[in-house]
């Protein structure tokens, strides 16, 4: 049975990490089954959020304009989880947010990971749900849904009682597995690029919700196609 892990949850702008955001971090260390350390920060997504992640998470978009960037907190986050496997409730979500930020920046990402998720989905395949939330309120676990820190902790009380309902040595779902996420470097927009969008939004008006100035080439061209495709050159 695993007992030193890193617990982690992200809150983001949306589901696909190849276009949305990260907004928040939260991890928790666990050593022989004992918590020794917490990590959180809002992270600045460089855009607007967005109403639907903002209703979800309560954070608000006043709460990001401060906060740091991904890249000025990715290298601590990285110290803060050593060589540990992760842990999470749909891990591969988390862990492809994370690997996109580290290969944008050029910084190796590898890890294994358990996901309390898929334990539940084999041995709670009864249960109406099984959805963080849902299974917390199911064993009685304290949970503030959709915050980070929170999310973390309680998947790690979640995974303490799974493993002492279920845990098998022969079930690999208990044991850290590799976790695979295919992606390539998003480089930042070009000056050209920045230069035409910026002309754009003067020309047609149009105020959007990203910042220009932190877009990537791939983000800028798809904004840029958008506009032109919705009002003409």
């Amino acid at each position: 049975m695993i007992n030193t892990y890193v617990s982690i949850d992200l809150e983001t702008t949306g589901l696909h990490p190849k276009q949305d955001k990260i907004t928040e971090i939260g991890a928790v260390k666990v050593v022989d089954g004992q918590v020794v350390d917490t990590f959180v920060t809002f992270v600045n997504p460089g855009r607007k959020q967005g109403e639907r992640a903002a209703e979800l998470t309560g954070i608000r978009d006043d709460d990001l304009a401060q906060a740091p960037d991904i890249g000025d907190i990715l290298e601590s986050l990285m110290d803060f989880l050593e060589d540990l496997p992760l842990l999470g409730h749909s891990v591969l979500f988390d862990y492809s947010f994370l690997k996109k930020a580290a290969v944008d920046r050029k910084l190796s990402f590898e890890k294994n990971g358990i996901d309390t998720l898929k334990i539940a989905r084999k041995y709670l395949s009864s249960l109406e749900h099984r959805n963080l939330d849902y299974l917390c309120a199911y064993y009685g676990i304290p949970h503030r849904a959709h915050r980070a820190l929170a999310d973390a902790e309680a998947t790690s009380a979640l995974y303490r009682r799974l493993t002492e309902l279920f845990y098998s040595e022969e079930d690999a779902l208990f044991a850290p597995s590799p976790l695979l996420f295919q992606v390539k470097r998003d480089t930042p927009a070009t000056k050209q690029q920045k230069e035409k969008l910026y002309r754009l939004l003067q020309q047609h008006k149009i105020v959007i919700e990203a910042d220009v100035a932190k877009m990537s080439r791939s983000e800028a061209s798809r904004t840029i196609d958008k506009i032109l495709s919705t009002y003409g050159r």
